[in-house]
């Protein structure tokens, strides 16, 4: 993964007011010592990370402030995995390191944190692919995200998870390697709220599952979220992540080059190009998308550009 400045969507954006001039931070961030409600959440400032010497997140800011929900997109290899890795800890197992820069969360730093100590501090991630223990129980799966949480905890939460899943409860006693990956999903998330986060890390939670169990998943972070967890999401089903977050966030190549409203860049003429699959010329447009009327098309909007 190359490290250089990837092209920025678009070309210059009209900045306008609650949006930051080029060069500037982002009003999404607050400035290096003042204290808002942000302090309460997650706090990206400046972050670079490297795998060996090659460069895979530079200068990245990004927040998610407490009880939101925050949407990463962007394409393949963009550094979306390495920024959550990033934010729990688990970086080193992959022979990563933050170079420069910070991540806070409640007010404390992050790097520098072992995964452990991460999540003790309320912040879990939910890994690409589900990574459940195919070998053991759903039950035993559950019991594994519960291993730092004291008893009476534990309870609450599993008690928290078979409302939200209750497939669950009905299989605790098959093994998880024998569900379904939409049902694995569900056990990957409701092991991770077993240890009662304040913060969630989805990566690429929809990935391979039908339309329907995506969007039973997508109704899942929108309940955990109403019950006061923040989420952070990385998700290639942009026009899901766009509908669920307050806020999101577009990488390339390892840099975000676009940040705002989630709204507004669900309106975005180039992140609906893009990632969407609305207003491609007829021979790019992928099967079964339509522009609409060309009235009804959404004008370019005013969001955030970074720049180094």
């Amino acid at each position: 993964m190359s490290g250089e400045a990837g092209p920025g969507i678009g070309g210059p954006e009209t900045v306008g007011p609650g949006t930051a001039a080029p060069g500037t931070v982002d009003p999404g961030i607050a400035a290096p010592g003042t204290v808002d409600q942000r302090s309460e959440g997650l706090d990206i400032r400046g972050l670079e990370v490297r795998y060996g010497p090659v460069r895979a997140l530079r200068g990245v800011h990004l927040a998610v402030p407490r009880g939101a929900v925050a949407a990463v997109l962007g394409a393949n290899g963009a550094g979306k995995t390495t920024l959550l890795r990033a934010v729990s800890g688990t970086l080193r197992f992959h022979r990563g390191a933050i170079t420069s820069g910070t991540v806070a969360f409640g007010g404390s730093r992050l790097d520098g944190v072992p995964a452990a100590a991460v999540v003790r501090r309320g912040v879990v991630q939910v890994p690409e692919g589900r990574r459940v223990f195919a070998r053991m129980t759903v039950a035993e799966n559950l019991r594994a995200g519960a291993l730092s949480v004291p008893g009476r905890r534990a309870a609450a939460a599993r008690e928290r998870v078979l409302e939200l899943f209750p497939m669950l409860a009905e299989r605790a006693h098959q093994r998880a390697g024998l569900l379904s990956g939409g049902e694995q999903q569900m056990l990957a998330i409701g092991r991770a709220l077993m240890a009662g986060p304040s913060l969630l890390l989805l990566d690429e939670p929809t990935l391979g599952l039908a339309p329907l169990m995506a969007a039973r998943i997508a109704d899942t972070v929108r309940q955990i979220n109403a019950q006061g967890t923040s989420v952070l999401l990385v998700e290639q089903n942009a026009a899901m992540a766009l509908a669920l977050a307050e806020r999101a966030y577009v990488l390339e190549v390892g840099e975000v080059t676009l940040s705002g409203p989630a709204a507004d860049l669900a309106a975005s003429d180039e992140v609906r190009r893009r990632y969407l699959g609305v207003g491609m010329p007829e021979t790019d447009r992928p099967v079964g998308t339509d522009p609409g009327p060309a009235h009804e098309r959404p004008e370019r909007t005013r969001l955030a550009k970074w720049t180094a």
